[in-house]
């Protein structure tokens, strides 16, 4: 369940770089009025493991978008691969 369902960030387009999450997490929390010693609360522990352990926190607080990379797939890229032969 998420903390805060109501902060929404949209991840998708992010460089992967942690510290651009993070502030942009921390950005829209206080756009959404969240008390500072909250926001602290979450940077602490989103930092305090991987890159991996700083998405699951950043989903376990507020509502993050869903990269679904099937849809950015296009199906010129088959053609690389064909066998021009047949």
């Amino acid at each position: 369940m998420v903390k805060y369902p109501e902060v929404k960030v949209e991840l998708v387009g992010q460089d992967g770089n942690a510290f651009a999450i993070l502030g942009k997490i921390s950005r829209e929390m206080r756009r959404a009025g969240l008390p500072e010693e909250e926001i602290k609360v979450f940077q602490d522990e989103a930092t305090s493991g991987d890159y991996d352990h700083l998405l699951q926190t950043c989903m376990k607080w507020v509502t993050c978008d869903e990269c679904d990379n099937d849809e950015e797939e296009e199906d010129d890229d088959y053609d690389v691969y064909r066998d021009d032969d047949d």
